[in-house]
């Protein structure tokens, strides 16, 4: 760490509640090593990004994916003069709060949570590490530091909505990512779960996270760019052809074919995918230096308080990134066998999502508690909402057979 606009744990803001610090470990490794002992961490395992589990041992789990942001966070982030642990802490955390079956889970349990406040998966990754995990005495959630929870809250962008003509749309990279809802019944334009905690402990949500944040969001990216294409190439929803077609990536496999003419199928794709990761990590080490450089931050403050992210793609690579999306969305996101598994697992959580509403008893007894201090059909919603948030694609599916005596078996005739 040797930029004077890193983040400094020597001046770190502090817990909500006040703990003595590790004589062996700053405050964001305590964060980061915190985060990897959770329960939510460990059930990453077995959340899928778009594959359903069983559909293959070799597609990538909500787990495999964290460490793979993890590792390119850290690369940027020492090559920015940034704070590693920070980074680090934030890039693992960042999908905590994913529901099971990739975006489609998500998709269908926000359509259920409407009338309650919907569900935000970044919203929910900071209530479980401040609320919903619960192992220490002193605390329920993680006791995470101010600049932890502040890259959970906001890595994407300022969440605070704009006056007249609906939210803000958060920079990601260097165009809109997904807007925040205008529509919440309760907190406005807020997602529930976030402007839950920020009214107890203000993350001031209309500014910027830090750069290391910035680096842990646009990290995410690098990721599942370069992960989709090599996932979508095992499931065979497209091969090397069709991805040679595309811009960085045909020319990485043109590279890889001219200093190794002849090499076997699985070595030439490995050999240009990595390629494809290096191109992107480099761009935005390039693009980022300068940025910085420009602005001239003394402080991490000054970063928060520019008005526009630090850490950014290059308009042109900001650009091929938007073909290569396109591409993915067409052939893989949206492909039949996967359009299949999402109609399916729609039926899981809508099935599940009502039965506990109504039968709040049949949830572990570890939430009880909870459930008889629910105030209103909102809360016990929400509690319903958690529980579901939590579950594994696995369990999910078991939950399901359970009601229904539809097993897994019955989703694995999709031909992914």
């Amino acid at each position: 760490m040797t930029a004077p606009y890193a983040s400094d744990p020597a001046q770190v803001r502090g817990r909500r509640v006040a703990e003595e610090e590790s004589a062996f470990r700053s405050p964001f490794q305590r964060d980061r090593d915190r985060i990897i002992h959770s329960s939510a961490f460990r059930r990453l395992k077995h959340k899928t990004q778009v594959f359903v589990a069983h559909e293959g041992d070799y597609f990538r789990t909500r787990l495999t994916h964290s460490i793979e942001v993890a590792q390119v966070a850290r690369t940027i982030a020492g090559a920015l003069g940034l704070n590693g642990e920070l980074t680090e802490a934030v890039a693992l955390a960042h999908d905590l709060g994913h529901p099971p079956f990739a975006h489609a889970g998500e998709d269908t349990l926000d359509a259920l949570m409407a009338p309650y406040g919907g569900f935000d998966h970044n919203a929910q990754a900071v209530r479980i590490v401040t609320s919903l995990e619960r192992h220490y005495a002193e605390f329920d959630g993680l006791n995470l530091t101010w600049e932890t929870l502040e890259g959970l809250a906001k890595h994407n962008g300022p969440v605070t909505p704009l006056q007249g003509d609906g939210p803000v749309t958060p920079l990601r990279g260097h165009g809109p990512v997904t807007p925040l809802r205008s529509d919440d019944p309760v907190t406005g334009s807020l997602p529930y779960a976030l402007a839950d905690y920020n009214a107890r402990h203000d993350l001031e949500l209309h500014t910027h996270a830090s750069a290391e944040a910035q680096v842990a969001a646009l990290s995410d990216d690098i990721a599942y760019n370069n992960h989709d294409l090599h996932d979508g190439l095992r499931a065979r929803l497209f091969d090397d052809d069709d991805i040679a077609g595309l811009p960085i990536v045909g020319d990485c496999y043109a590279e890889v074919d001219r200093l190794y003419p002849g090499l076997d199928r699985k070595r030439r794709r490995h050999e240009a995918l990595r390629r494809v990761f290096g191109v992107m990590v480099g761009d935005v080490i390039t693009r980022s230096r300068y940025l910085l450089e420009d602005a001239a931050p003394a402080s991490v403050a000054e970063v928060r308080h520019l008005g526009r992210p630090v850490i950014r793609f290059s308009d042109a690579l900001w650009g091929d990134l938007k073909q290569i999306r396109a591409f993915l969305f067409a052939r893989m996101y949206r492909a039949p066998e996967v359009n299949d598994m999402r109609l399916r697992v729609h039926g899981v959580v809508s099935t599940l999502f009502p039965h506990y509403l109504n039968a709040p008893d049949h949830l572990p007894e570890e939430w009880r508690r909870d459930v008889a201090q629910a105030a209103d059909e909102t809360a016990l919603a929400r509690l319903v909402s958690d529980y579901i948030a939590g579950m594994t694609d696995r369990f999910a599916l078991q939950e399901y057979a359970s009601l229904t005596g539809e097993g897994a078996r019955d989703f694995s005739d999709n031909g992914v």
